[in-house]
């Protein structure tokens, strides 16, 4: 019996210290395997241990690694953006020599701000952009300051080359501080800058294409417009030439004729038919009626203040750059509808250019250099009658048109004799 009770007694210990030896066992093992499946899963796991324990310093840099490139190859964020916008154009600088060809070259840097206006050695500070233009010009003064001489601006509205520009030089000639010249080219062509020495140095303004019966005649009038307000607040009058166009009289009469003169010179009329009420377009209305629709020649002179009203125009010349289409030839209609809305007393009704329409078509005929003789010019120059002041005159055309550069060594060879100059 007292054998039995030890066993007994001696049971209960060795079962706890097997049950711990087996609880110590299963633990290594468990401790083991886990030590075994999670070194061989690390490279697997990085990203979940950031959400239970703070990952190693290379698990870190492993999960930055694939989520962006160093700072040091990293491009720099841009913001969204839309197309570029074309750079603004600036104008080049005007200067005004006196009296060779004509061309265009590189434009000089734009001037500082707030460069002087006024003088013949100006020049025009401002983007090309035709609305600011516009904006700047309807803002520069309507008359000419007291007591200050008064110059004509002559705007030259060109494809390219001038090949009456050694009869213009000769006509400018001596008379510096008594005129300005813009030209509107083809904003294609380059070519060679005329010498320092010529009234067309550096004269060009900033322009865009223009196209025969578009509205885009209309745009590139109103720019030489702007430009020549801007850049001389001395300019009185605004005469629009083309390359063809040649000067009638010698430049002291011109000069006269125009700034003394108390009328603008713009053809103004109602013409029944296809070309003229024909071509209004009803949409314009109520802006535009057809009572008020007129034609005219695009070849003008405008005084300062009605200069200033076309490039102020928000009105009409919306209206007309919108619906002025398909056979409407806006550079006939604009400045006439305009005019009659506008000033209607203003008008003198006639051009002073000449042209010969007689020969029928869409354009005037065209001479040659064998159609120029010395009583024709002399008929040119008063061959008809008109009204100057209220007073009936021989002087009507001061400038005429459409002569082929081959005329112009007759033009140089009479112009001493019947026009007095050269």
């Amino acid at each position: 019996m007292g054998g039995m009770a030890t066993a007994a007694a001696s049971c209960p210990v060795r079962t706890k210290l097997l049950l711990c030896a087996a609880l110590g066992f299963a633990l290594g093992v468990v401790a083991t395997a886990s030590l075994l499946v999670s070194s061989s899963a690390s490279s697997y796991t990085a990203p979940l241990q950031g959400l239970f324990l703070p990952p190693s310093a290379a698990a870190a840099n492993a999960v930055q690694g694939r989520q962006q490139p160093p700072a040091s190859t990293r491009p720099p964020q841009q913001p969204e953006q839309g197309p570029a916008e074309p750079a603004m154009v600036r104008p080049a600088q005007l200067s005004e020599p006196p009296p060779v060809g004509i061309s265009a070259s590189a434009s000089p840097p734009p001037p500082a701000a707030g460069a002087s206006r006024g003088g013949g050695n100006s020049s025009i500070g401002v983007d090309a952009d035709d609305e600011e233009l516009m904006a700047r010009a309807a803002s520069a003064p309507r008359e000419v300051p007291a007591g200050a001489a008064s110059k004509v601006a002559f705007l030259f509205l060109v494809r390219g080359d001038l090949p009456m520009a050694p009869l213009w030089e000769k006509f400018f000639h001596g008379h510096r501080g008594r005129y300005s010249v813009y030209l509107h080219t083809d904003p294609a062509f380059n070519g060679s800058e005329p010498s320092e020495t010529s009234a067309f140095y550096r004269r060009r303004i900033p322009s865009k294409e223009v196209k025969w019966g578009h509205v885009s005649m209309v745009e590139a009038e109103r720019r030489l417009l702007a430009h020549a307000l801007l850049d001389d607040h001395y300019n009185a009058r605004f005469v629009l030439l083309s390359e063809s166009h040649v000067p009638l009289f010698d430049f002291p009469t011109v000069h006269s004729y125009l700034v003394n003169s108390t009328q603008v010179y713009l053809e103004s009329y109602d013409q029944p038919g296809a070309t003229g009420r024909g071509r209004y377009k009803r949409r314009m209305s109520p802006v535009v009626t057809a009572d008020q629709w007129r034609k005219g020649s695009q070849w003008f002179d405008l005084d300062r203040p009605l200069a200033a009203d076309v490039v102020a125009d928000r009105v009409y010349f919306p209206v007309f750059r919108r619906f002025c289409r398909r056979n409407c030839y806006a550079d006939e209609h604009y400045l006439p509808t305009f005019l009659n809305i506008r000033r209607p007393s203003a008008g003198a009704n006639r051009s002073l250019t000449w042209v010969d329409w007689s020969r029928g078509g869409p354009h005037p005929a065209r001479f040659t250099r064998m159609e120029v003789t010395v009583d024709f010019l002399r008929w040119l120059r008063g061959g008809t009658t008109c009204t100057y002041n209220g007073r009936t005159t021989d002087v009507c055309f001061l400038f005429a048109r459409k002569f082929l550069p081959n005329s112009l060594t007759r033009f140089l060879r009479f112009a001493p004799k019947v026009m007095g100059f050269g």
